[in-house]
């Protein structure tokens, strides 16, 4: 006889730097398209599929060559360059569905999705505003089942205010992000069980020994602290890599661990229909994408007022793990 059937799942996730629509789009609101108007100075349709094709072009060749099941996505702009996106990635067999929520955020970018509709059905989604005095990126959930047993699965995707201005000085607003990402996973703990499958994602412009991500969105190495505890706990995927010296972005030739996986306990204990594994977890650095010399940087893509490299990608390398399923 044979064992039981496996079903896997790649998840990644990747800050695409600033995927904006065009200069003058009529999608933009009035007030942001004053804030980004020199920002935006010739960032016309030619630039804008440029950025989408290099974009595709690395997404394309994830899962070995079968892209992920789960894309999420953030500094994006609106739904009309998601689906630019989409267009362009045009794996055969795969049909990704957008889920995606404007926000307040000062720039226009957004934290999105997009979902293989073949392999994962779209539920709920909710939007959560970080409470501070500018505007900032919301934090999103999106509730999703597995076709093939209709196990549920909860994303969260996070973009977490900046460094800008200081790392100490901003480190604050991300404290707030921190609290609300535990917040609003105790809520989920309290409507769908302490077992529920839990997978937040994203850019949290902190490393994983950060007090944000530590002390209030309550991640950690300790296995064993997320199995035992009553609170509602994240294993944090990231630690094995952080300590091979590898990193998601560079700043001053030093490389950051700002992008990460954060698992819930249902994801993570002996006999869950749904797993995560954790030896999977990868910084996709394909070799066109990382600079040479010294220093293994992505190759930005960059704007054509600042940077401008058509041959670039992102400032961020995406991030995958592997879902397991039996």
């Amino acid at each position: 006889m044979g064992g039981p059937t496996v079903q896997e799942y790649l998840v990644a996730f990747w800050n695409v730097e600033n995927l904006f629509d065009v200069d003058n789009s009529p999608e933009r609101p009035q007030w942001l398209q004053k804030t980004l108007a020199n920002e935006l100075e010739g960032w016309d349709e030619a630039v804008l599929q440029r950025k989408i094709g290099q974009l595709a072009h690395i997404i394309r060749q994830m899962n070995n060559g079968r892209g992920p099941d789960i894309l999420g996505v953030c500094e994006i702009e609106n739904e009309n360059v998601l689906h630019d996106l989409v267009n362009a990635i045009g794996i055969p067999n795969r049909r990704y569905e957008v889920a995606h929520a404007d926000t307040g955020d000062k720039r226009g970018i957004d934290v999105a999705f997009l979902l293989d509709s073949e392999r994962i059905e779209k539920g709920e989604q909710f939007s959560y505003e970080v409470l501070k005095r500018t505007a900032t990126r919301d934090i999103f959930q999106v509730n999703v089942r597995l076709r093939e047993s209709g196990n549920e699965l909860i994303v969260i995707g996070n973009h977490w205010p900046s460094r800008r201005g200081g790392q100490c000085e901003s480190e604050p607003y991300r404290i707030l992000a921190g609290e609300t990402l535990a917040y609003w996973h105790q809520r989920i703990r309290e409507e769908k069980g302490a077992n529920a499958a839990v997978l937040a994602m994203g850019d949290f412009n902190d490393e994983p020994y950060s007090r944000s991500l530590t002390n209030y969105a309550l991640s950690t190495y300790q296995r064993r602290k997320v199995l035992n505890a009553q609170s509602p706990r994240f294993y944090n995927l990231m630690w094995p890599l952080l300590g091979a010296r590898r990193g998601t972005h560079f700043y001053n030739n030093f490389a950051n661990m700002l992008d990460q996986f954060l698992a819930s306990r249902g994801l993570i204990r002996r006999g869950a229909a749904l797993s995560v594994d954790e030896g999977s977890v990868r910084i996709e650095t394909f070799t066109e994408m990382v600079a040479s010399g010294d220093y293994p940087a992505p190759v930005r893509f960059g704007r054509p007022s600042s940077g401008y490299d058509p041959d670039g990608f992102s400032d961020h390398f995406p991030i995958s793990v592997v879902l397991r399923e039996t």
